[in-house]
């Protein structure tokens, strides 16, 4: 059962201001108490302006859902930050279609009373724990529901990477970066350097080289229980490790990067309407027009497309 909700909302000065203060009065109205982090606190004016948001890992904690309004990189540093939490999120995009956040802001409300209704699922997705060791120490650890990337912090010559998967050598990659994702982060960065749009309900885990030197160099999907090891094989100068695009820390040689399937999945809450591949198709313009009534045969979709 909901009785508190958690809220973040993308840093817009003044059109933050109005969807707070509005969701909070329906939430209200609704006898919910509500909460939010401090980003969302230096959205507040008026009364309430002086209080202080609580840190993202209480926020979740303390609250049975938590509402991120603004766009999937917002999701993405939200389900970063509050680590092991078991509490659902619901995305909601300030502008178009997002693949995490996938109900649009004009949607809100209706999805909020389906959500009080108990019209909603709550679907895991898979994230990387990822950490850097050098010298036999551990100097970066964390978890990221998209990706791990390695690459060049400016232009320079193609980086030698070499992999490992289950502790036996798979290859070495020469090529400008090299991305290990989820299936949810292969829509991602991925996407755009060729790799494969994998369904976010599998087991997987994607490795994919940016600009491979050699074309034969292509990506690999391997089982999520796999264990990947990635280390340079020479020096190259500003060789970064970023995490979702958000996160980054230099990676040196004789540095490893160790990376797996992480324990603790994040929970989005999702709606039984609301189908992936539909998702796609908006974002992607596959087809280039979408047929009106996404429910449709592919036959009456097919006729459809034709006029």
């Amino acid at each position: 059962m909901i009785r508190k909700v958690g809220i973040v909302i993308k840093r817009q000065p003044q059109r933050g201001q109005e969807i707070l203060r509005e969701l909070s009065r329906w939430l209200e109205k609704k006898q919910l108490e509500w909460a939010i982090d401090a980003q969302t606190a230096s959205l507040l004016t008026g009364p309430r302006g002086s209080a202080a948001g609580v840190p993202r890992p209480a926020l979740a904690s303390g609250c049975d859902m938590i509402i991120v309004i603004g766009g999937d990189g917002t999701l993405l540093s939200v389900a970063r930050d509050i680590g092991a939490s078991k509490t659902p999120i619901l995305g909601v995009n300030l502008g178009s279609l997002g693949f995490l956040t996938e109900i649009p802001l004009a949607e809100l409300y209706p999805a909020l009373e389906g959500i009080l209704a108990g019209r909603y699922r709550v679907r895991p997705r898979m994230r990387l724990a990822a950490e850097v060791a050098r010298g036999g120490s551990t100097v970066a650890r964390h978890e990221v529901l998209n990706e791990v990337v390695v690459n060049k912090s400016a232009l320079a010559r193609i980086l030698d990477i070499t992999v490992a998967v289950n502790g036996r050598f798979m290859t070495t990659f020469k090529a400008d970066g090299l991305i290990v994702c989820t299936p949810t982060g292969s829509t991602g960065y991925s996407l755009s350097a060729g790799g494969p749009i994998v369904d976010p309900a599998l087991d997987a885990m994607i490795l994919c080289p940016i600009c491979p030197h050699t074309l034969t160099n292509r990506p690999v999907v391997t089982p999520g229980s796999s264990r990947v090891e990635v280390e340079l094989d020479r020096n190259h100068g500003d060789v970064y490790v970023t995490l979702d695009g958000q996160v980054g820390s230099p990676f040196l040689l004789g540095d490893r990067i160790r990376i797996r399937k992480s324990g603790n999945p994040v929970r989005l809450i999702q709606f039984p309407e609301k189908d992936y591949f539909e998702v796609l198709r908006q974002k992607l313009k596959w087809g280039g027009r979408v047929a009106a009534g996404s429910g449709s045969s592919p036959a009456t979709r097919r006729r459809a497309s034709r006029k």
